[in-house]
């Protein structure tokens, strides 16, 4: 196992062109938060926004909208044509990278409209990562496995990870953030620990504030372990500082998304 490094952020992290412009650092698709469940769609938005990448389409139900306008206005807005939950596949030839996940729900409807996304993802080698209630989604078919994109990132805290592996998922097509005291990163037989981070982070929205990490530096085109690495240690280091600030007992998601800084 190899512990990462604040010197092995900073080589990984690639130069910012001066001449660059939203296009060139990465568009993205997240896919998150039914209704009831903006908050989720929210805080993976607001993280992603932080990370460095030029612009991202937030597919939600149409009760979503206003909040969603509200509270992260640098988004693009694409509404699924269920006023309540994620039911429609999208089309994502014009995106760089895909979120799904986060506050979704496991309706059948819902279940099988991730099914579909995922196949468009593989057919368009779409880097994607799966968080929250799409990996449950996936725990409940799997018979779904095999059409995951070649290029997954799954993010399960414990609990998702049981119901993944009792499913009988193979771990070895994917990278593996197994989220917790000591996130580690598993992918192309290696592990990766992170040594930051702490208790103060285990508090609702957290993951959601990581997916939306990881898909951010997806869609500057960083491959999965890279993006998986800078994701989980940058989380982590905005969640020390958040705590540094707020204190472990009080801290919480948005203020790991607020903290967020990418060296």
């Amino acid at each position: 196992m190899k512990e990462i490094t604040l010197d092995a952020l900073h080589d990984k992290l690639k130069p910012r062109p001066v001449d660059g412009h939203k296009g060139t650092f990465g568009h993205a698709l997240l896919i998150a938060g039914k209704y009831g469940m903006a908050g989720a769609c929210i805080l993976a938005s607001r993280a992603f926004m932080r990370s460095g990448a030029g612009k991202l389409t937030v597919h939600i139900p149409r009760r979503n909208n206003d909040i969603m306008q509200v509270t992260v206005p640098e988004a693009v807005i694409q509404h699924d044509s269920s006023p309540v939950m994620f039911t429609q596949a999208t089309d994502l030839i014009q995106y760089k990278a895909l979120g799904i996940g986060p506050g979704l729900g496991t309706e059948p409807a819902t279940a099988t409209a991730v099914h579909d996304q995922l196949l468009i993802a593989r057919h368009y080698d779409t880097p994607t990562v799966i968080d929250a209630d799409a990996l449950n989604i996936l725990s409940m078919n799997p018979g779904w496995w095999k059409d995951l994109p070649d290029k997954t990132i799954i993010t399960p805290h414990s609990g998702e990870f049981a119901r993944l592996q009792k499913s009988g998922m193979d771990f070895s097509r994917v990278t593996l953030v197994m989220k917790g005291h000591g996130t580690t990163i598993a992918a192309q037989g290696q592990t990766y620990l992170c040594p930051w981070g702490n208790s103060g982070m285990a508090t609702a929205g957290s993951g959601d504030v990581l997916t939306g990490i990881i898909l951010g530096f997806l869609a500057q085109g960083y491959d999965t372990v890279d993006a998986a690495i800078l994701g989980v240690s940058f989380h982590a280091l905005a969640g020390d500082k958040a705590a540094s600030l707020y204190g472990q007992y009080s801290m919480t998601a948005s203020d790991i998304a607020d903290n967020l800084k990418i060296m």
